[in-house]
């Protein structure tokens, strides 16, 4: 089985990586900075780098990279800075998702690739009626409009719900929603749920990046997880330990 990973290099992508050569898969990864992949992950023989920037590929070559693949993964994100918040790419994760799903109908897979694109609880679903607060729809609808990289992830999640749909032949897809990042070591107990049991402005909860990984590689590796949660957007949370209730 091959996977392709695009923000390979990033803080949780590097982990999905790392997850899916651990289970034995192919991986590509698209990446700017081959060197700020971990060594253990840049030199192992079932990978395959390719050095450039996602969105200066022609289609001819995104169609190449994808081609073969039964997975695509997409850990895009913005680096938090001020070019990172406010520069260019301003849609970086919505037209890479986009033009690696044009990608993938290019080759007419003949069977269904998994595209799995890692997003925000910040972001609803607006295939289900989540409920949301009025205050907190004032302050998503304030950061959506001072902050880009929100935009982006709505819009990444948005072209999968209404432009592939849940009847594209040839791609299906999940859209992952961690709350609040953290950083741990090793993969904890984490809960999947259909829709964020808590408030992403008020009442935050924690996600490790490494149990994100994990779940990606999950939905991109086990047919019944993947059965579970295609089409949906499912929201992933550390599970609490007793001492923290």
């Amino acid at each position: 089985m091959m996977a392709l990973v695009v923000g390979a290099s990033g803080a949780t992508g590097h982990l999905l990586v790392k997850q899916l050569l651990d289970r034995g898969l192919n991986v590509k990864v698209i990446v700017r900075s081959p060197g700020k992949l971990p060594e253990d992950i840049r030199n192992h023989d079932h990978l395959t780098v390719i050095h450039a920037s996602v969105l200066d590929l022609s289609d001819a070559e995104m169609a190449q990279h994808v081609d073969g693949c039964s997975a695509v993964a997409s850990c895009l994100g913005h680096n938090i800075n001020f070019k990172g918040l406010f520069g260019h790419p301003r849609m970086l994760v919505t037209d890479a998702t986009r033009r690696l799903c044009c990608a993938i109908k290019a080759n007419k897979p003949e069977t269904p690739v998994r595209f799995v694109l890692m997003n925000t609880t910040g972001n609803s679903n607006r295939d289900l009626p989540e409920r949301i607060s009025f205050a907190q729809k004032c302050v998503i609808g304030l950061i959506r409009l001072l902050v880009p990289p929100h935009l982006d992830n709505e819009r990444a999640a948005d072209y999968l719900r209404t432009k592939i749909g849940q009847n594209e032949g040839e791609i299906e897809w999940a859209a992952v929603r961690p709350d609040s990042l953290i950083n741990e070591i090793e993969v904890s107990e984490y809960e999947v749920h259909p829709s964020p049991i808590r408030s992403a402005i008020f009442d935050a909860g924690l996600t490790s990046r490494i149990n994100v990984g994990h779940f990606m590689a999950d939905l991109i590796t086990d047919d019944n997880q993947w059965s579970k949660w295609k089409g949906q957007m499912p929201v992933i949370y550390n599970t609490a330990s007793p001492d923290s209730k």
